[in-house]
């Protein structure tokens, strides 16, 4: 197993641990954050667990690490952890249930046209929308699990739906982009 895969495993092992903390109450605050020591420690489990997505990139691609594995793994530990971090912050109503739909709409569609593109013999690179629109999903995740980290919640709020509407168009950049992928022969 490559240096990559090993660190894509342990995105996927940080994940359930962060939800635990989620989930459990522990009843003592973060005095500077307003924030619950679980939840603190959640947040930064998940910050921890978003940094290995461009570490193990990172590695695979410098070092040739670059595994069918990986290639398999690797966009599932991404989904999985802010799903997970999403469905929390819905649970807690700071986001809205339909903004979560989007973001996973878009992530089947996405998934569904690069299955296609496979099959053809085509690979779909990832585009500028798509890597704009995952910085700022982590981005705006980060400050609420953080609770808006003295940042206003206006400002938090706008990072997040910046975040869904730029889910909007790299979903629709993915499917204009390659309609011919529906052609048949």
């Amino acid at each position: 197993m490559t240096t990559a895969t090993k660190v894509t495993f342990l995105r996927l092992i940080l994940i359930p641990v962060m939800v635990v903390f989620l989930i459990v109450d522990s009843n003592k605050m973060m005095p500077f954050l307003n924030l619950e020591v679980n939840n603190f420690i959640a947040a930064v489990i998940f910050v921890i667990a978003a940094s290995t997505d461009f570490i193990d990139g990172y590695i695979a691609r410098k070092y040739n690490q670059i595994t069918n594995l990986g290639k398999f793994l690797d966009p599932i530990a991404d989904k999985i952890l802010v799903i997970s971090a999403m469905t929390y912050l819905i649970a807690v109503n700071r986001i809205y249930f339909w903004t979560v739909i989007i973001v996973i709409f878009r992530e089947f569609v996405v998934t569904g046209i690069r299955l296609l593109a496979v099959e053809k013999g085509e690979v779909i690179a990832a585009s500028p929308y798509g890597k704009a629109k995952t910085i700022t999903t982590m981005i705006a995740i980060v400050l609420m699990l953080f609770n808006n980290l003295f940042i206003p919640e206006l400002i938090v709020d706008i990072v997040w739906y910046l975040a869904v509407l730029l889910t909007l168009i790299s979903g629709l950049d993915y499917l204009f982009k390659n309609l011919n992928i529906f052609k048949e022969k």
